[in-house]
């Protein structure tokens, strides 16, 4: 061996040295190097005896997790432990160094209150190859491990992207095979499950929002605010959010339209779920008179009712005065329309004409015969005296509709979105006594499709609430298409939410004897774009400072900080981006603050690497399964 030479070498030449007559310099050279040598010797001896032992520690770790893996599959018994763990360490250690190896197995029965444990001890020598000079020819090590089996239990929530931009460059296909293909990470997951419900899986696919599914209309913890109410009662819109037009109570049947998509996001329709715009209101048929705006472009939202045009009397009347900017609205000739007129008396400008009351078609506080099961709207649909004054700007009569819907919350499509602030950013569980914990139903529409839709051929599939139906989970991530906008917020949410007992999604209850390992996957492919907040972002990009990735930060930061019982993080998160873009979009760094650790980010440039990704995390979590 080399220490052996280079020892024999020492030797000589120090034999040489000390029968040289030359001079004395020769002789004090030699003493002085002398404890220089024994500390180099030293070192390498310890290097030596530090690699045997830290290849035995490797081969420990791995040799516990095998008999975890087999103790948790059936493939052996308690008894045989001791004999299956020398078989597996010593096809594992490889160290050429170590001698005199003795492994030890101790196996501890589970109780009431504890798991089961498997103890692993090893033990081992080297031969020196320089200590032996001071007295020491061997050097001993030893190391241990403890795996705990049998009461820890895996949640995993996979927050997956189904934006548009994934039929790019195979990447949705890729994330299919991934997850859901044989040996992809719902096959790895499943294979560490002894019983029902040892490992459980959710599947949360998101674009701008995420599909709940319709079979929760007549749940709690929808909130129907937004879907209810028209685009003038939308305080998430902020400064997108349209006002009323001054001339508001002449607007009637063959008027034109007081919003186009520069003054308010949006136009009119001919009826109340129709996609078809208009430039007048309709003057005949079933909806004349009505009012019915068209899909929000700024908010990417369709609003589920209309005003409907009552006249009020059959005289002329004066709806709006002491403005300038107050006129009559014209029709399709482009004149004012019939008997409207407008006049300045003493500086004083009035408008008088034809007046309509303005009921939203959702249904109002006031009715207690039509629309059984749903809310009420008490959306300001007008102003006192049917007139906007100098000193009466602000409208304040509130929706009295009291008819059948136009488009009943049974029609809803499962869309829901961001939560009202702050709690979009929280963890809490809904509570009807508020509103800003409840979800809020959303009709998101974007690129011509109505996203929740199962009508269209590429909706937003539904989320798969934690399970361990192996195949409804493959089939519902193999069903995923690119579709809308991004909103990676609004899918940790969720991810959140299905990990919850008590939450909306009714995880399985947890048992206080047991240890769970709950872990967040969340991918996706783009920057955030767009969620409930129009002044946010447009779809296409944020508005400065990023305010998307803000809220989605701050949740980030919420999840982090939670600590189980016994202090311990209680989610483990990893995240991924996909970013094969040319040019590619700078690292997100939302998503990288957002992984638990550096380690459990990652950053992909090929969608070939999404399997290896998975892979990686599925073995990672294994590990986690087995050895808590």
């Amino acid at each position: 061996m080399l220490g052996s030479a280079i020892s024999n070498r020492f030797r000589s030449a120090a034999g040489r040295f000390s029968r040289a007559t030359d001079g004395n310099v020769a002789v004090i050279f030699t003493l002085a190097i002398l404890p220089l040598f024994a500390f180099v010797g030293a070192a390498i001896d310890y290097t030596r005896a530090n690699n045997a032992r830290s290849s035995m520690q490797a081969a420990l770790d791995s040799t516990a997790l095998m008999l975890s893996k087999d103790l948790t599959m059936g493939s052996i018994t308690a008894a045989q432990i001791p004999s299956k763990a020398t078989t597996y360490f010593t096809g594992l250690y490889t160290n050429k160094d170590g001698q005199g190896i003795a492994v030890s197995a101790t196996y501890t029965t589970p109780t009431a209150s504890t798991a089961a444990t498997i103890l692993l001890s090893g033990s081992g020598f080297i031969k020196s190859d320089f200590m032996q000079l001071a007295g020491f020819p061997t050097m001993n090590f030893s190391s241990s491990t403890t795996t705990t089996w049998g009461n820890v239990k895996m949640r995993v929530a996979l927050a997956l992207d189904n934006t548009g931009s994934m039929a790019q460059d195979g990447k949705i296909t890729a994330l299919r095979n991934a997850v859901a293909a044989t040996g992809g990470l719902i096959d790895q997951l499943s294979a560490l499950s002894k019983s029902n419900g040892d490992v459980y899986i959710s599947v949360i696919p998101f674009a701008k929002v995420v599909n709940v599914g319709t079979g929760n209309s007549g749940q709690s913890w929808i909130d129907w605010t937004d879907w209810l109410n028209p685009p003038t009662t939308q305080p998430a819109n902020g400064t997108m959010q349209a006002s009323l037009p001054m001339n508001w109570h002449a607007v009637g049947p063959g008027a034109r339209c007081p919003w186009t998509t520069s003054s308010g996001g949006f136009s009119c329709v001919r009826n109340p779920t129709s996609t078809s715009t208009t430039n007048y209101i309709p003057s005949s048929g079933t909806y004349s008179g009505y009012i019915c705006p068209s899909v929000d472009a700024n908010s990417h939202t369709r609003y589920n009712g209309c005003w409907v045009s009552t006249q009020v009397g059959t005289t002329a009347q004066v709806f709006c005065t002491g403005s300038s900017l107050c006129a009559c609205p014209t029709d399709s000739t482009g004149n004012a329309v019939s008997g409207c007129s407008c006049a300045t008396s003493g500086g004083v400008k009035s408008c008088t004409g034809y007046i309509y009351t303005h009921n939203w078609t959702q249904p109002g506080p006031n009715d207690t015969t039509d629309n059984p099961g749903q809310p009420r709207v008490s959306a300001v649909v007008g102003w006192t005296n049917n007139k906007w004054t100098a000193t009466t700007q602000t409208p304040t009569v509130q929706n009295d509709w009291r008819q059948a819907s136009t488009n009943p919350i049974g029609n809803w499509t499962g869309c829901v979105t961001d939560r009202t602030q702050p709690n979009d950013a929280t963890g809490v569980l809904p509570a009807s006594s508020d509103v800003t914990t409840l979800f809020p139903a959303n009709e998101y529409y974007e690129n011509s499709t109505y996203y929740c839709n199962t009508s269209v051929s590429t909706p937003l599939e539904p989320i798969i609430p934690l399970s361990y139906n192996w195949t409804t989970l493959k089939n519902a991530v193999n069903a995923m298409q690119p579709t809308g906008g991004t909103n990676q917020a609004v899918g940790l949410a969720w991810a959140w939410q299905s990990l919850l007992v008590g939450g909306p999604l009714n995880a399985p209850a947890e048992d206080s004897n047991t240890t769970y390992n709950r872990v967040i996957i969340l991918l996706s492919d783009g920057l955030n774009t767009e969620d409930r907040w129009p002044d946010y972002g447009d779809g296409s990009s944020q508005a400065s400072g990023n305010p998307i990735d803000a809220r989605q930060a701050l949740m980030c930061q919420n999840l982090k900080a939670a600590t189980d019982s016994g202090g311990r993080p209680m989610y483990t998160i990893y995240t991924i981006q996909v970013n094969t873009g040319t040019p590619a979009d700078p690292t997100s760094t939302v998503l990288q603050n957002c992984a638990s650790s550096a380690d459990k980010f990652y950053m992909l440039t090929s969608s070939t690497q999404i399997v290896t990704a998975f892979n990686s995390i599925g073995t990672a979590l294994s590990k986690l399964r087995l050895a808590k």
